[in-house]
């Protein structure tokens, strides 16, 4: 912070809490290795002051199709909210009710991305199908979702 230090090297944990407002340059070694939030938020490092900045990314080819877009999506946004629309686009929602983290959802007539707008409401209906008929709820959920039955009164 005192402009004492005019080089950091440093590995990815400099994402979070370090803060250098002079940093200018950033330079990301293997990003086609990273996702796209720590991406934007190691090229959010740089550009802090009142200095123009600049983010290198060095890759190596070739780079798989999911990569190129994940560059790309770089590229053309800094706008945090855009890069995870995008992030959840090309890596998927994961399990809402487990443990993976990315992957398509496996609901049976649902899209999360395509169907978005109507969560709010579908929440509701199932709150009220939940709180009036509990016992059809419950073979609903067995039905669709036999292994998170015990998720359902969470």
């Amino acid at each position: 912070k005192q402009g004492e230090l005019h080089l950091l090297v440093a590995t990815t944990v400099i994402e979070v809490g370090v803060d250098v407002p002079n940093a200018s340059l950033m330079i990301i070694e293997n990003p086609e290795r990273l996702g796209l939030a720590q991406l934007h938020q190691l090229r959010g490092r740089v550009g802090r002051g009142a200095v123009a900045s600049h983010c290198v990314l060095l890759y190596k080819t070739p780079l798989s199709k999911t990569a190129q877009i994940r560059l790309q999506v770089l590229r053309d946004s800094n706008d945090g909210f855009v890069i995870a629309q995008k992030d959840l686009e090309i890596r998927g929602p994961g399990e809402l009710l487990g443990t993976r983290q990315t992957g398509n959802a496996e609901f049976k007539v649902a899209d999360l991305l395509r169907d978005q707008a109507m969560i709010p409401e579908v929440q509701r209906l199932a709150r009220h199908i939940h709180e009036r008929y509990p016992q059809q709820a419950k073979a609903l959920i067995e039905r669709w979702m036999p292994e998170t039955e015990r998720y359902s009164n969470a």
